[in-house]
């Protein structure tokens, strides 16, 4: 196969997975707490013809050599953690971080999830759930007949029962934090798992020791830059189409050459 042929082939599929990844975050410009992806692109092996620094001559040494590439390839996705905007909503179940760390949330399997989205809600049992009825940890139960639900900022749930003057603390919100929160696993419905990369769960206390504070009645709107995106897309689709005429221009090349010889 000619190099070039195999060079823009490589370029081709990276910029389709460029594309994909682009997709997904515009896909989720308007979901709470989502974070955008970022591809990461490394070159591929070299074909080295002269080495640099060989000599070309008893006293003399070749400057830079002669180093043909071979392509290009995706080597990861990074999730960008930079917070986005707060909304405010009003609602009594809705919480965000504003700073560092991550709601946990009980899986079905026993296991913890960490997310960023506060939409939470009260199931039949009045304890406080995702939109998904997944239950938020430490568990939180709310009493039924409560008049009124009150978050602090260091995550204490209280609230107003009939007949009582001062509130009843029913309980804690905590949360987490990662040495390294790109390295978590994005399992879909805004939820992450830890890995070997993210480093351990660090459970604190919110706006305590770097962790971040809760704001009651918000939440985090997705960090998608539309018109980033859209620039990046662009770019994308000029890159796609200069590799696509590279392939042309080989095939040209190449019929020339069968044709002629």
């Amino acid at each position: 196969m000619h190099a070039a042929l195999f060079a823009s082939k490589t370029g081709l599929t990276a910029q389709d997975k460029q594309l994909t990844t682009i997709s997904n975050n515009l896909a989720n410009a308007s979901t709470v707490g989502f974070k955008r992806d970022r591809v990461i692109f490394e070159d591929l092996l070299y074909q080295i013809e002269r080495q640099p620094g060989a000599q070309s001559a008893q006293n003399n040494q070749l400057p830079s050599g002669l180093q043909l590439g071979t392509g290009v390839r995706v080597v990861g996705t990074q999730k960008q953690f930079s917070e986005g905007t707060l909304q405010v909503t009003d609602q009594p179940l809705d919480m965000a971080i504003d700073g560092r760390g991550f709601f946990e949330i009980l899986q079905p399997n026993g296991n913890t999830a960490y997310s960023r989205n506060g939409e939470f809600h009260l199931s039949v049992d009045g304890e406080v759930v995702t939109a998904g009825g997944l239950v938020l940890q430490p568990a939180i139960t709310i009493p039924q007949g409560a008049q009124s639900i009150t978050v602090g900022q260091d995550g204490t749930v209280s609230v107003l029962l009939a007949g009582n003057a001062a509130p009843t603390q029913v309980g804690t919100i905590q949360i987490s934090d990662f040495i390294n929160p790109a390295g978590l696993q994005a399992i879909g419905s805004n939820l992450f798992l830890e890995t070997a990369s993210s480093g351990a769960a660090q459970q604190g206390t919110a706006g305590v020791n770097g962790f971040g504070s809760l704001r009651q009645g918000s939440v985090e709107n997705s960090n998608v830059n539309i018109v980033e995106e859209l620039v990046n897309m662009i770019t994308t689709q000029r890159t796609y189409e200069v590799n696509s005429k590279v392939l042309q221009t080989t095939d040209q090349m190449l019929q020339f050459v069968a044709q002629n010889i």
